[in-house]
């Protein structure tokens, strides 16, 4: 949906769109992927070569009988991903680019890895000064071998209710809220089952606070919303199924009902955030205000957030000023900039 959203947004008078799949087991798709990911329809295997002298998208055509053979697509200037969680926005699609030579929309490798990785990101923001929920890291080896033991530290430093998470994914997939002992036993398999690493967060009486962060060294913040969910958390079905109407559809709030001092705080985190994890071209920058005490906290940077018309990235900057079709003429500037940027540093050494 994000994806269609973009293409249909685009302006055809700049821009020729070349549409990229990528089904579920991986394979890369052109001619009419959307057709072949939506409807089951026939497409052009292709793929895309880590090698910079040729920016091409190619067409893999290969049968039982022959050997496999490589033609050109088309020439790409720039690619837009709107991939969402693993193989998409955790800097495995960005190394490819980055060896191909592409520019491509969005933050780089190390962004990527760090904001998909709420471990790692929670050791960054500390070490910035940006504070956190406390938390626990297990491995699920550790959750396999010594449960019980686990059960009783988490309940003796974190106390319920806890949020247990796959430390690697992304779209709330494999998160529990867990307010007693089974239940927590529960989500930690339910995170196991998705990585070999599982946070452990501290629940708060706290409002879901959320900011559109656009740039590259010089990054700009819009106006802050609020997420209010009518589920136990904005979980999955909340983001994706819920009807429209619906009990369970999620309240979303633009601008938040902060005043202008704490606005202020909540836009200059994000930003600092932003920079800490090295972002570039876009981020949603989610935040925690916690209802008891007024505290800030920084809960993670979705590089890659949704995208449609609907979606909280777009709204907030929509309400900030800045049209739909504008970012992403924005964004594809920035993406462009940075390349530049990047083409002019030396990536080989002669020693003297």
């Amino acid at each position: 949906m994000s994806a269609q959203s973009v293409m249909d947004a685009l302006d055809r008078a700049k821009y020729e769109v070349i549409p990229i799949g990528i089904d579920k087991n991986g394979r890369w798709l052109s001619g009419d992927p959307m057709a072949a990911l939506t409807g089951g329809q026939q497409a052009e295997a292709a793929t895309l070569l880590p090698d910079p002298q040729s920016a091409a998208l190619m067409r893999l055509e290969q049968s039982e009988t022959q050997p496999a053979t490589l033609s050109a697509v088309a020439e790409l200037d720039v690619i837009f991903p709107v991939l969402h969680g693993t193989y998409g926005e955790d800097g495995t699609v960005q190394g490819l680019l980055e060896l191909a030579g592409i520019p491509y929309v969005g933050a780089g490798v190390v962004g990527s890895a760090v904001g998909m990785d709420k471990a790692i990101f929670k050791h960054v923001m500390v070490s910035n000064d940006i504070p956190v929920v406390p938390w626990k890291l297990y491995t699920s080896k550790d959750w396999a071998q010594r449960p019980s033991l686990i059960l009783d530290e988490i309940e003796a430093e974190l106390g319920y209710p806890v949020f247990t998470k796959p430390a690697n994914l992304g779209s709330s997939v494999g998160i529990s809220k867990c307010n007693g002992r089974d239940n927590l036993a529960r989500g930690m398999s339910e995170a196991a089952r998705y990585d070999r690493r599982i946070v452990v967060e501290k629940g708060i009486n706290g409002r879901e606070l959320e900011v559109a962060v656009m740039g590259n060294e010089n990054p700009e913040a819009s106006i802050v919303g609020e997420i209010r969910p009518r589920r136990a958390f904005y979980d999955y079905f909340a983001k994706y199924m819920a009807v429209p109407g619906s009990e369970d559809e999620s309240e979303l709030i633009i601008p938040a009902a902060l005043t202008p001092e704490q606005s202020d705080a909540v836009r200059a985190l994000a930003v600092q955030a932003y920079k800490a994890i090295d972002c570039g071209g876009l981020g949603r920058v989610d935040l925690m205000l916690d209802r008891d005490n007024g505290n800030l906290y920084m809960n993670e940077i979705n590089t890659i957030p949704g995208f449609t018309r609907i979606s909280m990235y777009p709204k907030l900057w929509e309400a900030s000023g800045v049209s739909y079709a504008e970012l992403l003429d924005r964004l594809i500037d920035l993406a462009l900039e940075r390349y530049e940027d990047k083409s002019r540093l030396s990536t080989s050494f002669e020693g003297s």
